[in-house]
């Protein structure tokens, strides 16, 4: 973790990183919300100011993330084809991906990894980032078959860019992870036939 010294979490981001190694460790269902804030060195009353549950640490950043996408494809010039516009949701996204997300990648794939409780809720969040996606791509005309293939596309690129990304060491940012899975994805559909 060498040269991540330079990004100091704030509370919401402790208790979120804390959530996920103690979801790793004993299991979601096993990890209360005291020993959540005890490991992120907060109240118990702190971590209910940020959020409502345990459950909402997790859903917290997807609400987001789905928005972001969706105007991303919504912004994206009038004449750019259904994948340039998933791209440009991808880029959107992605610039909104910090130091926090980056730290948090590794440590969710364990806590996942761990519980199937959270494998049911990755699934969700997948199908509900697509549907976003596939929503800002018909509003753009595009057919609906057409536009939840796109969608498809964009979220396994946003997925496998994210993970080649928290692997790497360098301070490169998320985008052109993503874009890069996102050509590969392309190409390999010249396959498929």
């Amino acid at each position: 973790m060498a040269g991540m010294a330079r990004w100091q979490p704030g509370a919401r981001e402790r208790l979120v990183l804390a959530a996920v190694d103690l979801f790793a460790e004993h299991g979601y269902d096993a990890t209360t919300v005291a020993q959540i804030a005890d490991r992120a060195g907060v109240t118990k009353s702190t971590f209910f100011r940020h959020f409502p549950d345990k459950r909402e640490l997790l859903v917290a950043g997807q609400d987001a993330l789905s928005s972001l996408l969706s105007e991303g494809i919504t912004e994206a010039p009038e004449e750019a084809t259904p994948l340039e516009a998933v791209a440009a949701g991808l880029t959107k996204a992605s610039s909104f991906m910090g130091p926090m997300n980056r730290e948090l990648g590794p440590r969710l794939r364990a806590a996942i990894a761990a519980s199937t409780e959270l494998q049911e809720r990755d699934a969700l969040k997948t199908v509900g980032l697509a549907s976003a996606m596939t929503a800002a791509l018909r509003a753009r005309g595009v057919p609906t078959p057409v536009a939840h293939l796109a969608a498809e596309l964009g979220v396994l690129a946003f997925k496998q860019g994210y993970e080649s990304w928290t692997a790497t060491e360098d301070d490169s940012d998320l985008a052109p992870h993503a874009l890069a899975a996102l050509n590969d994805l392309q190409a390999a559909t010249a396959h498929l036939r």
